[in-house]
């Protein structure tokens, strides 16, 4: 015995296939944005130029240089030249009127080793920049002079004092070692010889901080000497097409980003479908055929002759599907009534004899193209055959030609033909239209014999067919055959033909809800064996 196994999952929060389909399908949106991206780059940078900027290099020696250091004393250096001190000094010796805060950002400065630095200043003329460079290195070479200065002017002043004291002190060791010595009743020879001991301490203490305030007297020559500007301050070369093609690059990255972004929200968001497999799912339909989107611009010059001749093949199609069972039949476009219009006139020239097509397009289309077709074809407006297919002539096939876009007046379609085809433009509807097309056909009793895509990606690979449940598609209509060609029209469904075939008619609508029908289907399939 069989078990129904449930072959349905939970629909994911996002569909990649879908959303990748959209954002292809979206190309023009993100290739917009990246060509905006792209010519706003470009204007940038012809429009604002880059300022004038000029490059120094300065050789910063410290007095605690150490090869463990790790970069602290050039972190300080760095973080030194941003305080408004050097920046109003600076502003100063280039005598100019400007707030230290503004000046500070028109320069940079980084640490290419532990004692080499590169300031960068940008100005408004060349000239400019050059001396509020030099200004600059000079000002921080200064200051890092004096700062260096004043402390080995406060080192030395302590050791000073220190040494002053050792001296006081050494003094009054001298005058106890000389009372000590002097009194040879009470002699302490324990305690001279510690006495002894402390003075020879504290000479050398004298001795060893003597030699440190000497040098700290003399300063840091080796700062001195070593800082300096080694480098002298140059502009850095500007090439305006270098400029442009980086301005232009990062615009169209940016541009790119943004455009692919924004597609990938709207695919979510607006939900169109893309895909042959879910747009034939979401109209109960199967897609029965495709044409490209009407050539525009350059294009027209070199793909007319294909569009026309794939329009051609198509009408075609749709004509063979007429004579199958002849009467009245209508295209319903969504998106494309242009299309809709040449592909009912190319199927009433495909058919043979008189044939009368009803334009109901809100534009009446169809009205401005009555001069291109023969005089056996006679186009007419909705208003005039009120009628509809109901009150057929006898040899005159009716084509309706009519819109299922919002604001589509529903009870009236059935007056363009008791079954249809659906002329659809790939992501033109949302899913929730496509769902409200198909109810409102099958709630008017108007079988879709099947879809006709318009404009589908060129990359989409997925089958418009319905392979469960009913179809209503070409393939589940009985073609006749030459002997069948005089047999009356309208033969009732199951009529036996002379060559044994029977007649089938286009699946209507079925009464039986969906859920009884998924229900007998599946308990028929659970065959105990």
């Amino acid at each position: 015995m069989t078990t129904p196994t449930d072959t349905t999952k939970p629909a994911p929060l996002v569909n990649l296939p879908q959303l990748v389909a959209a954002i292809r399908w979206r190309r023009r949106m993100w290739v917009s944005f990246a060509l905006v991206g792209l010519l706003l780059g470009l204007a940038f940078a012809l429009l604002m130029p880059p300022q004038p900027t000029a490059v120094t290099r300065l050789q910063i020696v410290h007095e605690n240089d150490h090869p463990s250091d790790g970069g602290s004393l050039m972190a300080t250096d760095l973080a030194l030249l941003r305080t408004a001190r050097i920046a109003e000094a600076t502003l100063r010796q280039v005598g100019v009127n400007e707030s230290p805060e503004r000046f500070a950002k028109t320069y940079e400065a980084e640490g290419l080793t532990s004692n080499v630095l590169e300031l960068t200043v940008r100005a408004s003329s060349p000239t400019d920049a050059i001396a509020r460079a030099r200004a600059l290195a000079d000002t921080f070479i200064a200051d890092h002079l004096a700062r260096t200065k004043n402390a080995t002017e406060a080192e030395a002043e302590a050791l000073r004092d220190r040494h002053a004291k050792l001296r006081s002190e050494l003094g009054k060791i001298d005058d106890e070692i000389s009372e000590a010595t002097s009194s040879t009743q009470n002699r302490n020879v324990a305690g001279l010889d510690s006495l002894y001991v402390r003075r020879a301490d504290l000479i050398a203490q004298s001795h060893d901080l003597g030699r440190r305030v000497t040098e700290a007297e003399i300063g840091a020559p080796r700062v001195q000497e070593g800082s300096r500007v080694v480098d002298p301050p140059r502009l850095l070369p500007r090439s305006i097409v270098m400029t442009a093609a980086t301005y232009a690059l990062t615009g169209l990255v940016l541009g790119l980003g943004g455009g692919l972004g924004l597609a990938a929200v709207a695919g979510v968001v607006r939900d169109r479908p893309v895909l042959r497999r879910d747009i034939a799912a979401h109209l109960g339909a199967s897609v029965i055929a495709q044409l490209p989107a009407t050539p525009r611009g350059p294009k027209r010059l070199w793909r007319r002759s294909r569009a026309v001749r794939e329009r051609t093949h198509v009408a075609a199609t749709l004509a063979r599907a007429v004579r199958v069972e002849p009467g009245a039949f209508s295209l319903l476009e969504l998106g494309c009534a242009d299309t809709a219009a040449v592909l009912a006139l190319g199927v009433a020239t495909a058919l043979d004899g008189p044939v009368m097509v009803i334009d109901d397009l809100p534009k009446r289309t169809l009205a401005r193209r009555a001069g291109q077709v023969g005089d056996r074809i006679r186009v007419v407006e909705s208003d005039q055959q009120s009628g509809g297919p109901q009150e057929i002539v006898p040899d005159v096939q009716y084509i309706g030609v009519g819109s299922v876009e919002p604001g589509t007046t529903w009870t009236g379609l059935r007056a363009l033909g008791t079954e249809t085809v659906l002329v659809v433009r790939t992501g033109y509807a949302d899913t929730t239209w496509l769902h409200t097309v198909a109810r409102q056909l099958a709630d008017a009793r108007i079988p879709v014999i099947g879809i006709v895509l318009v404009h589908p990606d060129p990359r989409d690979r997925t089958d418009g067919t319905l392979w469960d449940g009913l179809h209503t598609a070409l393939r589940g209509r009985s073609m006749p055959t030459d002997e069948d060609a005089t047999r009356p029209r309208r033969q009732g469904p199951g009529t036996q033909l002379r060559n044994g075939q029977t007649t089938i008619a286009p699946v209507r609508p079925n009464e039986q809800p969906l859920n009884e029908r998924i229900g007998r289907s599946s308990d028929s399939q659970d065959v105990e064996v």
